[in-house]
């Protein structure tokens, strides 16, 4: 065989006998620790953010590289293409007043919430996700799943965001135009001494872009990988996400590559 091949004997032996290069070693361990970061974020990250988890563990290594290694494991970012929601152009009050002005980055937190409701699909037919968003860092500050598209989701929505954060001073709570946002309970549950109510422009989804982006970010990561059954699970599904995941794991470029709740503990005094 080896006269077949043009090998020496020697070299043949040689090959066989020879030890694990460094950089074999390295490959090796650096393709271990990609999956091992893939896995704890549950298939979401993809070369950048898989990149940035190994620096912050202190292995340098370029994103290149990173996504080279992730083809030959045959793994990469689950992007699930979600459902289009369909708008319809309704009439609303010409008084409310955009008072946020697409100012996405306030200087700290417990300044600006954002807060929309989204649809999700199940077997048993359709829920809806009223969320919360404290703008300085993206986290989720109130949540609340239900059946039905009756202002008592965005309330109670509201009254986990107030259990979750201490106001200190009126916070604009910025949504679009739906009829939940301006109903008399709403203005009840915001009032002028605690909150500035601020409102899209009509028919513009990117007054309110960053919540929306949140709501498509856990479909497209999470909730389209499933055969959703009923209430019940999609609670258990985006529990999971949220309060597991997103606002205590999950790094955010707008963070600083970090999560939410580490961005929030490191630039708070």
């Amino acid at each position: 065989m080896s006269k077949f091949l043009g090998v020496s004997t020697s070299g043949f032996y040689d090959f066989i006998n020879r030890k694990e290069s460094k950089q074999s070693k390295r490959k090796s361990k650096i393709k271990h620790l990609i999956t091992d970061i893939y896995n704890e974020s549950n298939q979401i990250y993809g070369a950048p953010k898989t990149t940035e988890i190994l620096r912050q563990r202190g292995y340098a290594v370029a994103e290149k590289t990173v996504g080279n290694y992730m083809k030959e494991l045959n793994i990469r970012a689950i992007w699930v293409t979600p459902y289009k929601r369909v708008k319809i152009d309704t009439h609303f009050d010409s008084d409310l007043k955009n008072i946020l002005e697409r100012n996405f980055n306030p200087a700290s937190p417990n300044t600006v919430w954002v807060t929309d409701i989204t649809y999700i699909y199940t077997l048993s037919g359709f829920v809806y996700l009223a969320s919360i968003m404290d703008l300085y860092s993206r986290k989720i500050v109130g949540w609340h799943l239900t059946d039905n598209l009756s202002t008592k989701s965005v309330l109670r929505a509201i009254e986990k965001a107030k259990q979750n954060r201490k106001i200190d001073c009126p916070i604009i709570i910025h949504s679009d135009r739906g009829v939940q946002y301006i109903s008399k309970a709403y203005i009840d549950a915001t009032p002028a001494e605690s909150f500035i109510r601020s409102y899209s422009r009509k028919g513009n989804p990117w007054d309110n872009s960053v919540i929306e982006s949140f709501h498509a970010l856990i479909k497209r990561e999470w909730l389209n990988r499933f055969v959703i059954q009923h209430l019940s699970h999609a609670h258990e599904l985006i529990f999971e996400y949220i309060e597991t995941f997103y606002n205590t794991k999950r790094i955010h470029s707008h963070c600083n590559m970090k999560s939410p709740y580490d961005y929030e503990e490191e630039n708070i005094i």
